[in-house]
């Protein structure tokens, strides 16, 4: 996998750190202009001026509305890939300028509104950051945003990673559907030691990641894959080793759930109410 993205513009949201400056270094390697939409701007500075090749710095804060209009509204150019990066996995309840949970809100509300935003310049891919922590996630909607429900991390986050993985599915459908040649695709990058740990440190935790976690730059892999591999839409990749969670890059499989469509037609509809913004298409 060697492609070709000279003249190409990507965006890759949460690139200052992790996976996603993993993704980000590989893609500007490859001759793409690398868009870094971070929410803390000198953060991105300082990793876009670490980046050999042709960078630049956009301020994006995905729990906030205001601010994905914002960037969507400044946006003029072709955009060859977007890559839904950014991601929180938080201990406590907290909420969104929008009253949203915050998990949901950032992992998967924000980043449906921006690609709904921005769809009209992309030329080639979406990719969306997801997880096979999808398969312990249930959609309550009836209490979207644990007003009524006691909130548990986990839970919340395999909620938004189950949503990520419905939302890239219903998004092809609705490509497909509207005759468009962009690809949606979902990617898992396995177990890897980031900053999205760095408010769960308990002792099991920490164990965890010393001793069975991969760095960014292998975890970065399946999400390479997904923006330039050889693959059909609605694709869902993935680490090749030790049940899908180190090492390599292939297509995994996913949980009876996430192959749902009544349900993804549910969850976008559902979206599209709460951000105000629908199919762009």
């Amino acid at each position: 996998m060697n492609p070709n993205l000279i003249g190409k513009t990507v965006i890759v949201t949460g690139a200052n750190s992790g996976i996603g400056l993993a993704t980000a270094k590989t893609l500007a390697g490859y001759g793409a202009r690398v868009v870094f939409a971070v929410r803390d701007t000198a953060k991105g500075r300082r990793a876009a001026e670490a980046t050999p090749g042709d960078t630049e710095v956009r301020q994006l804060d995905l729990t906030d509305l205001a601010s994905i209009r914002r960037f969507a509204a400044d946006w003029r150019d072709p955009i060859h890939l977007l890559i839904n990066n950014a991601g929180v996995s938080i201990p406590e309840l907290e909420r969104t300028a929008d009253g949203f949970e915050r998990v949901f809100g950032t992992n998967h509300l924000g980043p449906f509104a921006l690609t709904n935003l921005l769809l009209p310049h992309v030329t080639g891919r979406v990719v969306s950051l997801a997880s096979q922590a999808e398969r312990m996630g249930r959609i309550n909607f009836d209490d979207l945003h644990w007003e009524h429900t006691p909130y548990e991390q986990s839970r919340a986050y395999a909620t938004s990673k189950l949503a990520n993985v419905l939302f890239s599915s219903e998004l092809q459908r609705r490509l497909k559907a509207a005759g468009s040649s962009v690809l949606a695709v979902a990617a898992h990058p396995g177990f890897v030691a980031t900053n999205i740990y760095d408010r769960s440190t308990g002792l099991v935790t920490r164990l965890m990641l010393r001793l069975l976690a991969q760095d960014p730059e292998h975890g970065a892999l399946p999400v390479l894959y997904a923006a330039t591999g050889d693959l059909p839409g609605d694709s869902f990749t993935g680490p090749e080793h030790w049940m899908h969670m180190r090492g390599g890059a292939e297509l995994i499989g996913r949980s009876e759930t996430a192959q749902d469509t009544e349900l993804a037609r549910r969850l976008w509809d559902v979206s599209e109410t709460l951000t105000g913004v629908s199919f762009s298409l």
